[in-house]
């Protein structure tokens, strides 16, 4: 009975030290810089596009200013509710890379298919006779903006989580500060994109024109 006691001791012991060295080993600080420049286009195409916005539903699409308003600030509503959907998604079901992965196709299709209203005429309303937008003009327009929303909803919540997933923190080490230093770094980021968004595209919006305003947002 007593070499049976023991045999099962060791066994689950082995299984205890096989389970743990079969855990799968994370990316390090080589996947930060990808992540952290994955968030700050993500700001960059969102933030850059508020700012002007306006102006162009106005000029181009000949909307009222009230309408208008409506619009932005139903988009901006729009991709602030939709991080709960893309953390519930990634948390459930998908997890955290494929639904960055989502966000960010999504993001990049959403901003083209706006870039594309500006540079082909067929797809805004005409400026000689001031005609206001057909309803598959608007649709392209609202459709941008709506996978620009999703993009953001997938994005947003999952960026900061899924780096710092990444890091493998040990108690009582050193390896403590990395994940400080990941915050500190990532933030710092999200800031300077935010002023590139509201400063140097709204220029390149106001001074070249919307076609060279949206291409820039898809860098």
């Amino acid at each position: 009975m007593e070499y049976s006691s023991v045999a099962d001791d060791k066994l689950i012991e082995n299984s205890i030290i096989s389970s743990s060295s079969e855990q799968p080993r994370k990316g390090g600080l080589r996947t930060m810089p990808f992540i952290i420049v994955n968030e700050c286009l993500e700001k960059v195409s969102s933030y850059g596009i508020l700012p002007n916005m306006i102006l162009y539903l106005r000029d181009d699409y000949h909307m009222p200013i009230a309408k208008a308003t409506n619009v932005l600030y139903t988009w901006s509503a729009m991709s602030n509710i939709l991080s709960i959907f893309g953390a519930f998604l990634s948390d459930s079901y998908l997890g955290r890379f494929s639904v960055i992965f989502i966000g960010s196709f999504s993001s990049l299709l959403g901003v083209t298919i706006l870039w594309l209203t500006a540079m082909i005429p067929v797809l805004r309303p005409s400026c000689e006779l001031c005609n206001s937008a057909t309803a598959t003009q608007l649709l392209l327009l609202f459709l941008s903006f709506r996978l620009i929303s999703i993009g953001a909803g997938c994005i947003r919540p999952c960026s900061i989580a899924f780096g710092a997933d990444q890091l493998t923190i040990k108690e009582n080490s050193k390896n403590e500060r990395l994940l400080d230093s990941y915050f500190n770094w990532y933030y710092t980021s999200i800031g300077a994109s935010t002023i590139v968004a509201l400063g140097v595209i709204t220029y390149i919006q106001e001074n070249l024109g919307w076609k060279f305003g949206f291409e820039y947002l898809q860098h």
